[in-house]
This record gives C-alpha cells, structure tokens and sequence, in this order.
C-alpha cells in the first residue's frame, strides 16, 4: 500500500514480513520494515521525521491489525534510521549494537542540523533521541513465538562500527540496513572502505532470496548479485582514487574534483564521493576521518548544500 505522499510504500517481501521503501531513496530517505508473527511484531528501524515515522508505523498498525511492537532493532545509528525512535511505545524494547548506541548518542545533527542540506531537514515533535533499551556486541535471535529473527554483526565496521543486519531464515530475507545502497551513491563516512567490500561476501554468505537494502528497491534473488557486484566495483574505485590521489598529495576534495565518476555519474548522491574519499584518506593515514570536514568539502563539492525530500 502507498502512503497519502505517495513517497512510500509498505511492500509484502514474504510471509510475515513488510518492508517500508521511501522513494527515491535519497537523502534522510531510508528503508524500514517490520516482522508479524502469531500475535507478535518487531520493527526494523524507523524514520528521520515525526511525519516520515508516524505514517510507516501507521501504516505497519493498519497491516497487523493494531499490535503494538513487541521489538524494534535499529541496523545503525544514523537518524535516518532513528530520530523515529522516540516515537515508537515505551513498552517497545529496542535493540542496537553497543557501538550503534553510543554513535547515537553523541549524534551531532540532531539538536542543531548544520546547513548542509537544503531545505533544512526538520523533525517536527521529535523532542530527544531515544537510545536502544538493549544492545549487543555479537549476535542474537529475538523469537516472534516460534519465528526466529537473527540480529547479526558482522565482526568488523563497514557502513558504521556498530551495524546489524535482520535475517529470518525462515523467511529467506535479510534487512541489510546501509551495507547495501539499491541504485544510489553508497556511503561508509563512518565505517571502513575495506570493510564495507568484506560485507558483501558476507551478505552473499547468508542465501537471502529477498534482501532490503538501506536506501532503494527491494532486492530479490535473481538481482543480489548484480548490487553486490556493483558496490565491489564502486568500492574499489574509491580505494584506487584515494590511493592515487594521496600518494600524489592531493587533498580528498581535490581528488574528486580531479577524477571521473564514469559509470557512477548517474547514481543519485553523487556527491558522497567526496565522503567517501575523506574515509579512504582516514584509513590509508590510520587516522579518525573529521566527519564535519567531510561535509563541509561535500558542500563545496556539490556547489552548495545537498538536496533533500524530508
């Protein structure tokens, strides 16, 4: 079903399972869903906006005959994915890895959004940020009566330090979270180049037949391995870029003004290119990327600040 924006949609992935797709998938745009079994729900993620978040959890509401989430599971930190906390039940346990908590809690956008997206992203009654109730540092498997939800980490950072994925074995579909970009830029700012290329075989590793990705589509089984290949393609360029464009003392800003996107030019969010470099510097120096720097060159970059829907 669509929303009254007609900016999203609740999609049925499998028996059980809906996935809450905000096209186009851009900017504070993300993907979330939820899980309905024998009386029992668990959402996957919220929304960056009150109006964004109510009208998924609504919509989640109006498909599962009213139950209130049991659970919800946050797959990283970002406020795209969070900020919608805040409105889900109190009597809603939330679940997040332990480095996804503390991202979270010392967020910086939240409480002042800095003027790098225009229109200014706006939150509406979102008064603070809630932080999961529950976290972990492995993995662990929520049961929805006998319907096992594993909450896997990866063992290492990638999209962020602190991502999880959903994965109902029963159900062959995986909630990928930000490890997987369906169509548009990817983005690893605050995880690793190199461990956002490791995921993805670990992703392949799981067998999902549908797969919801962050941000975009819904993936099935016959296209999983055309986006994986496609993010390895992009994720070694932006290593060779980097490589190339430090060893010759180029700034990450002046490396991607230097290079060509080529195949990558038409992908929407183009511009965290220039994220992504500041990562690939990071990692190459062994040292913290400045994630204010990052965006502020993205801005430039982009010749002024970056388009969003919210």
């Amino acid at each position: 079903m669509a929303s009254e924006s007609g900016q999203s949609e609740l999609v049925d992935v499998a028996d059980g399972v809906l996935a809450w797709v905000q096209t186009d998938g851009t900017w504070w745009l993300n993907n979330a869903g939820a899980l309905h079994h024998d009386g029992a729900v668990l959402v996957v993620d919220t929304c960056a906006s009150e109006r964004r978040t109510r009208a998924f959890l609504d919509a989640v509401a109006g498909a599962t005959d009213g139950a209130s989430p049991r659970w919800a599971v946050n797959t990283h930190h970002h406020g795209d994915h969070a900020y919608g906390n805040a409105l889900l039940p109190a009597s809603t346990v939330l679940v997040g890895h332990t480095r996804m908590r503390d991202g979270l809690r010392e967020d910086f956008i939240f409480d002042a959004c800095p003027p790098y997206w225009s229109p200014t992203p706006q939150w509406g009654a979102i008064d603070a940020i809630r932080l999961p109730d529950l976290t972990i540092d492995e993995d662990c498997t929520i049961f929805l009566g006998d319907l096992a939800v594993e909450v896997r980490h990866p063992g290492f950072a990638a999209h962020t330090d602190g991502d999880v994925v959903v994965f109902i074995p029963d159900r062959h579909t995986l909630f990928a979270g930000d490890l997987l970009f369906n169509g548009l830029t990817p983005m690893l700012l605050m995880g690793s180049l190199d461990g956002a290329r490791r995921s993805l075989e670990w992703i392949s590793s799981l067998g999902a037949e549908h797969v919801v990705p962050g941000h975009g589509p819904v993936i099935g089984a016959a296209e999983l391995d055309r986006v994986l290949d496609d993010h390895d393609r992009y994720f070694r360029f932006i290593a060779t870029t980097a490589a190339e464009n430090w060893a010759n003392g180029c700034t990450p800003l002046e490396a991607a003004q230097r290079c060509q996107l080529g195949e990558f030019a038409a992908l929407p969010d183009s511009e965290r290119l220039v994220l992504n470099l500041h990562k690939a510097y990071a990692d190459l120096q062994g040292s913290a990327v400045d994630l204010r720097a990052a965006m502020a060159d993205a801005v430039l970059f982009n010749g002024g600040p970056l388009h969003t829907s919210l």
